[in-house]
């Protein structure tokens, strides 16, 4: 019997285990990461939680596992249909509201909140914004994200390709005659895969201190609609669709904009499916952009999920 309570944040799933995943052994929220993706028993219950019939194709959720020391209060393992993320910013602003709202940490009231949170890509923040004893709002603060090259050729496109806590590449919907509308949703898919897979094993696609943070993880498609408001969609893992505007994703934008904008702008980063995060550079450091990201999330339910030994079908399927 597996225990999760599921969240939204700006439409896109996020399904917390809180009973019943066996231990996951490591040394950091980094090596869990890897022990979860080398662990039969482990991964049996992702692909339980994220596969059909109890998940769907662009399902997204995770594991609580311990910090890598006090300094926090909680660590993560993220996962979505296909494995393991290094980082999920729509996740982080969601595990602020399920601490708060769980009692894992003692909240003010009426005042901000910090969750700090270990995840594989490093120490986050999420600082949840209470009013009248009501969660109003979380900011994400995220590690430092940088660019890591500019006009990136790749099957046929050109891309530009940033850090923010993953590697995205980035390249504006027009290019392919297309715009950030759910009606053009499948061409979109077609091209992140086509894209991504351009971009396997490129130079631009390595993390410059920590090979297992490798690798292009999604394709941002932006429409540009005004100074600093764009809309996008995020397509990552194997054709997997994110429904909010992609909160790592929101921070590898910030890293690529903060030389094109006005200092002190704030970004308005619509998804998809019309929800929005605000977002700004808080601080620069040497290692880049210090992101913060401001959105919402809302506890969609309570579940407990089993898998009958007489199943046929397991611990499920994908059909995308």
């Amino acid at each position: 019997m597996i225990q999760t309570i599921d969240y939204h944040t700006g439409g896109e799933p996020f399904r917390v285990v809180v009973g019943g995943a066996p231990e996951i052994g490591g040394a950091s929220v980094l090596e869990r990461r890897s022990t979860a993706a080398g662990s039969e028993e482990v991964d049996r219950v992702r692909r339980l939680l994220c596969h059909e019939p109890r998940g769907h194709a662009d399902m997204y959720g995770c594991f609580l596992v311990p910090p890598d020391d006090e300094g926090a209060d909680l660590g993560v393992l993220f996962w979505h249909k296909d494995g393991y993320s290094t980082a999920c910013g729509h996740g982080t602003i969601a595990l602020g509201v399920h601490a708060v709202r769980e009692g894992l940490v003692e909240a003010d009231p009426d005042g901000v909140t910090d969750v700090v949170i270990d995840v594989p890509s490093g120490r986050v923040t999420a600082r949840v914004l209470m009013k009248g004893g009501r969660i109003t709002a979380v900011t994400f603060r995220n590690v430092p994200s940088y660019v890591l090259a500019r006009s990136v050729p790749a099957g046929g496109s050109e891309v530009d390709v940033s850090y923010g806590g993953a590697i995205y590449a980035s390249l504006p919907a027009a290019s392919l005659g297309l715009s950030v509308r759910p009606e053009h949703l499948t061409a979109l898919i077609e091209h992140g895969r086509r894209i991504k897979a351009a971009l396997a094993g490129h130079p631009a696609a390595r993390h410059p201190t920590d090979e297992r943070l490798s690798g292009i993880y999604g394709v941002i498609f932006y429409d540009v609609l005004g100074p600093a408001h764009q809309r996008n969609v995020t397509v990552f893992a194997d054709g997997e669709v994110d429904r909010s505007p992609c909160g790592s994703g929101t921070a590898a934008r910030l890293a690529l904009l903060a030389d094109e904008l006005p200092e002190g702008f704030t970004l308005t980063h619509d998804s998809i499916v019309g929800s929005s995060f605000k977002a700004w550079v808080a601080e620069t450091t040497a290692e880049g952009v210090i992101p913060e990201i401001e959105g919402m999330a809302y506890r969609t339910g309570r579940h407990s999920f089993e898998l009958d030994p007489h199943d046929p079908i397991g611990t499920g399927f994908t059909l995308r």
